[in-house]
């Protein structure tokens, strides 16, 4: 079995009533753990320090979060209350998404049961997102020389401004957002590949896009890493989608990404990205997908 990543500050408290699934995190551990993925338990990683975090982020907003003294008009942004609970589930993240990645170059595929904060930009926080993990994870690597490319495949429904901000001056971490062009953000970071799709769009047609572009951008970069976000805010019933995916759709979605990457050759780390609503127990199945998707190969 691909190893796993989980801390248990990946599920910090919040105010009573807060639109966040934030249960979704323990809960999700607790499917893998029924399901048999993780036979030899989870890999706990070491949060992620103030240094690790400014590879990717500006100091001084790092300092004012690991403060827990962030800006008001920050901490609207980020639409989380910047608490000491929020601050360690943020450095868990980003730390579990590095774990995991390197796990994945020693076993060709791991993955972390958080991450995927892909609206945290270099100077500031928003989107629920406070740190952005895989920026931090990436950078960090490539400082280190354990990777020289590492290919971003981001396929939450909202695009990743916050990637291609941190990692805009990094030609060798290329980044694709597949993405509901008229959702969240809307004043977008371009990145290195953007595919934005209308509204309303189901498997069929999701999966031919799919297909179409992510195979030859593969072979053509040639990375030395995957980052996947799978986030699974495409299905038709998330509360800030707007695609039409079904869970078949998502479960086949993750079985192509991870099937590609195992094809290829090519280590890949999994991050399980966004996914909204009131039923936190099909939220965490549908973050199971990506997980099965990586033990059945």
């Amino acid at each position: 079995m691909p190893p796993i990543v989980f801390h248990p500050a990946y599920e910090a408290a919040l105010p009573e009533g807060h639109r966040f699934p934030m249960r979704k995190y323990g809960r999700l551990a607790e499917l893998l753990r029924e399901r048999g993925l993780v036979p030899d338990g989870f890999v706990t990683p070491e949060p992620a320090d103030a240094a690790l975090l400014s590879g990717a982020h500006d100091p001084a907003y790092v300092q004012a979060v690991l403060d827990a003294r962030v800006p008001p008009a920050i901490e609207r942004a980020i639409g989380l209350p910047v608490t000491e609970s929020v601050v360690a589930r943020s450095r868990a993240s980003s730390g579990g998404t590095l774990c995991a990645a390197r796990l994945a170059l020693e076993h060709g595929l791991a993955g972390s049961t958080a991450g995927g904060s892909h609206h945290a930009r270099r100077a500031g926080g928003a989107g629920f997102c406070v740190f952005n993990d895989v920026a931090v994870a990436s950078l960090a690597l490539k400082r280190e020389g354990r990777i020289r490319r590492a290919l971003v495949v981001d396929l939450d429904v909202h695009q990743g401004d916050g990637t291609a901000d941190c990692l805009a001056r990094e030609p060798d971490l290329f980044t694709l957002s597949v993405h509901c062009e008229r959702n969240y953000p809307h004043d977008k970071v371009p990145g290195d590949l953007d595919i934005g799709l209308p509204d309303g769009l189901g498997d069929a047609d999701y999966l031919a896009v799919l297909a179409a572009r992510l195979p030859p951008l593969i072979e053509g970069f040639a990375p030395d890493l995957v980052f996947y976000n799978a986030g699974v805010d495409p299905h038709r019933d998330d509360r800030l989608g707007r695609l039409n995916l079904t869970d078949e759709g998502l479960a086949a979605r993750d079985r192509f990404v991870v099937g590609l990457a195992v094809a290829e050759r090519i280590p890949l780390c999994a991050v399980i990205g966004g996914g909204y609503g009131s039923d936190v127990d099909a939220i965490a199945a549908r973050h199971a997908f990506v997980f099965e998707a990586m033990a059945a190969v």
